[in-house]
């Protein structure tokens, strides 16, 4: 646990590594799941292990990347740039961005519905 934040769990590199290949995986099958319910007409694409690139049919790119020696994930969307820092425990995971405050999945979900042009909702597992 950090003494800093007694809710939060402290993460070395192998964690962050596999806790980091897990939500990648868990945002590439909410994707595909996503769009085989909506017809969104997604290209996912895992690039070099660490990158998503999410392509809309406008030709839009989100970009989803780990960002192992800060222990971040980085998102890229037509909304801006994010950083989201781990906040949460194995039985809960939490990555929250440190700017804004909000969390990365409710900000994934609403970039990709923007990107879309229409409401998508994605669940991770």
């Amino acid at each position: 646990m950090n003494p800093n934040n007694s809710g939060v769990e402290t993460i070395d590199d192998k964690q962050f590594y596999q806790l980091g290949s897990h939500l990648l995986h868990s945002i590439e099958v909410a994707l595909e799941a996503a769009d085989d319910a909506l017809d969104l007409d997604l290209d996912v694409e895992r690039q070099g292990g660490n990158v998503i690139n999410i392509r809309f049919k406008d030709k839009s790119v989100i970009v989803v990347n780990t960002q192992p020696p800060l222990h971040e994930i980085w998102v890229a969307a037509k909304a801006g740039g994010f950083h989201y820092r781990w906040a949460g425990t194995y039985a809960s995971p939490l990555w929250v961005d440190y700017k804004t405050g909000r969390e990365l999945l409710s900000d994934l979900t609403q970039f990709v519905s923007a990107q879309a042009g229409q409401p998508v909702v994605l669940g991770l597992h």
